[in-house]
């Protein structure tokens, strides 16, 4: 395992920020640590790259301890942070070959040229870094986070502030580098995680609530949702009287929203109910649950 977290507790004087969290990440894995503001997220991502001591339990990457062989575990990892600190007053390339130098690279010049075209920075690349876009800033981000080729990528919040043509770029990079490394990143975009991730984390106050990959999470519902528009006006109050309906809402004209128990399909009642009423059923279609509503129905109460 590249990532083993075991019974991991983190207070803040007297607030648990991390309750005995425990989870393991494979190699060549990506996978979507996700979570309200203040689950615990950014917490645990420090713990990780050693930058806060764990108040209890353990964590290993790459087999080296985050407690006593914290040298070991940051020379496995590259981190982007939330908050990505960079040196605005030096150039890019002046930078990213700085880094270079502080991982002591011996072919630091060829590794920042790579991290530049991997990252699109070649048109940026002879600026200050002050002088780029938040999205540019990002890219350099992501250069020096990957720029020794560490086995561990941990990120927070990395597409933060791209334009749509920069989000498939990243995501894209993100997959292919899952391919070589294991890949650990937080993020609230959730057509993020459904496009890149293998596996999702959910924690929520501090402890872990799910831990599957996107498709089971999806499936794993109760309720079902059936979309379908009439061709007259219909009442609330007789479409809840359709054997199996829990709840109907009115969305915008004769469209409604039907929610019903996942083990009754409800689709044939309508369509009996239509012909009962002289109505024509104009479209009718079975919702899937997408991870936004799993994510609210764990986090939220």
């Amino acid at each position: 395992m590249s990532i083993k977290v075991n019974h991991i507790t983190k207070l803040y004087g007297t607030q648990k920020a991390l309750n005995n969290v425990s989870f393991e990440i494979g190699t060549n894995e990506i996978v979507g640590f996700l979570g309200p503001n203040g689950a615990g997220k950014s917490t645990m991502m420090k713990i990780l790259t050693c930058y806060i001591p764990a108040t209890e339990g353990t964590a290993t990457v790459c087999g080296f301890d985050t407690n006593t062989q914290s040298i070991d575990v940051r020379k496995q990892i590259g981190y982007l942070p939330e908050h990505n600190p960079l040196y605005l007053d030096m150039y890019v390339k002046e930078f990213l070959e700085f880094i270079g130098g502080l991982y002591q690279l011996k072919n630091a010049k060829d590794r920042v040229k790579e991290m530049i075209d991997a990252t699109g920075l070649q048109i940026e690349q002879n600026k200050k870094i002050g002088a780029l876009s938040k999205g540019y800033r990002q890219r350099v981000g992501l250069a020096q986070a990957m720029i020794h080729d560490p086995k561990v990528l941990i990120m927070d919040e990395p597409t933060t502030g791209l334009d749509p043509n920069q989000l498939e770029e990243i995501r894209g990079l993100i997959k292919k580098l899952g391919k070589q490394k294991t890949v650990m990143l937080s993020t609230h975009i959730m057509q993020e995680v459904e496009a890149v991730c293998d596996r999702v984390i959910i924690i929520n106050k501090g402890e872990i609530v799910a831990n599957d990959t996107t498709q089971t999470l999806q499936q794993n519902t109760t309720k079902q949702v059936i979309t379908v528009e009439f061709d007259k006006e219909v009442s609330l109050k007789t479409l809840k009287s359709i054997q199996g309906v829990e709840e109907a809402i009115l969305i915008e004209g004769n469209t409604w929203k039907i929610i019903s128990d996942i083990e009754n399909d409800v689709r044939k009642e309508l369509f009996n109910y239509a012909v009962k009423h002289n109505l024509s059923v104009l479209t009718m279609n079975k919702e899937e649950q997408k991870l936004e509503d799993v994510f609210k129905a764990l986090t939220k109460k």
